[in-house]
């Protein structure tokens, strides 16, 4: 889950990060009073999960609160690469000196987590990776040992940080280093981050990703959470205990682990192509334990999508067996009724697999066909689709 910037600064202060006064606000009323309350100069800064804000025009200097309402109006409804603004964060103006960049991450690949350090903050990193990587340090972390004193010192030391600044910033990375553990982030960064002309070190804007699957132990983050943007299928399946991500398709999408759904997305948009451009409307994973209950939620979610034209249930039977499976599916159906109304291609393989042919072959339920091949199905799924 990516935060809002202003969630992300009220994680910072929480865990000792410095940060400069700051307030939301949904109206313009709301941004001048809270442009009143901060005092003196303050930047008004559209709230969306989305970079180039400031190239859109949604961070802007207010002189004043009447110049922080004029400002806000302004922001407040805009469009910045499809993300509305209904949020801005009014936030103390900092006089800058020099701008950094702090950054923790996970780095998938080598299987560690990764601080990246720069002196040259305030611009796309990856422009500063491209045209000057000597000023980018890249840093590996080890998940057991974390940053401790000495290695904090050593990043700082390794990305260049002048020496009027480096124990300050070192005392930062610490600090974003508890952000980053308690919090369960995948993401904590800093750009920029700034020294200001009386010489003090503050984080002036934060983003943090937060990791989903330890949701069960962070019980506070699901207030972090912006419903309005949510999608609602997402949020039913969520409510289901079903892992499913919306796409824009027409072919509904069901199998059983996340690598065979995964493989089925590339099968469904391959042969889409020779049917119009048909693609796959989602990614749904309902798991080794196929249900009838299960499987009826699942379809109910993916039935309820208006963007669906057919739909291509993908099993492979393992621990859950194909004759649980097809049985699970016909009863789904019965369970559904009337709210099933869209075709559905059925492609069993695996334990039991001639008995679970069988069982669907017996339902003869009107909306089932079954496939042989995985290729087969997503070409019949694709082409009942472009119907």
């Amino acid at each position: 889950m990516d935060l809002f910037e202003y969630q992300a600064r009220d994680l910072f202060e929480k865990h000792g990060v410095p940060v400069l006064a700051a307030a939301v606000a949904t109206t313009a009323d709301e941004a001048e009073a809270a442009a009143t309350k901060i005092g003196g100069k303050v930047v008004v800064k559209a709230q969306v999960k989305v970079g180039g804000r400031g190239k859109a025009g949604g961070v802007k200097v207010a002189e004043n609160p009447k110049d922080a309402r004029e400002k806000a109006a302004a922001i407040l409804g805009m469009d910045i690469k499809g993300h509305e603004v209904r949020i801005v964060m009014i936030a103390a103006a900092a006089p800058i000196e020099a701008e950094y960049y702090l950054a923790i991450l996970l780095d998938r690949s080598n299987r560690t987590f990764l601080v990246m350090a720069s002196v040259s903050g305030g611009m796309d990193i990856e422009e500063v990776a491209h045209t000057a990587p000597e000023k980018l340090a890249k840093i590996p972390v080890s998940a057991v040992d974390g940053i401790s004193v000495a290695k904090a010192k050593e990043i700082i030391a390794a990305a260049n940080f002048p020496s009027d600044v480096a124990d300050q910033v070192a005392d930062v990375l610490l600090k974003l280093w508890e952000v980053f553990q308690s919090e369960d982030a995948t993401l904590v960064e800093v750009n920029p981050l700034v020294k200001t002309k009386d010489g003090k070190v503050i984080a002036l804007d934060g983003k943090i990703t937060l990791d989903d699957n330890a949701e069960f132990r962070q019980p506070d983050h699901e207030a972090l959470v912006d419903h309005a943007a949510t999608n609602a299928l997402e949020a039913a399946a969520k409510a289901k205990n079903l892992n499913y991500v919306k796409l824009d398709g027409e072919v509904g999408i069901i199998g059983n682990g996340a690598g065979l759904v995964m493989s089925t997305l590339d099968v469904v948009a391959y042969a889409g192509t020779k049917h119009g451009g048909v693609r796959p409307a989602n990614f749904l994973d309902i798991g080794g334990g196929a249900s009838a209950q299960i499987m009826a939620d699942g379809l109910s979610i993916i039935l309820g999508d208006k963007d669906v034209k057919s739909v291509f249930v993908n099993v492979f039977g393992g621990i859950t067996a194909c004759d649980a499976v097809a049985d699970g599916i016909v009863q789904a159906l019965q369970l559904l009724g009337d709210k099933a109304t869209k075709p559905i291609v059925v492609r069993l393989d695996g334990n039991n697999v001639k008995e679970g042919r069988a069982i669907l072959a017996k339902a003869a339920h009107p909306l089932i066909e079954q496939a042989d091949t995985m290729d087969g199905a997503a070409d019949r799924a694709a082409e009942l689709a472009a119907k």
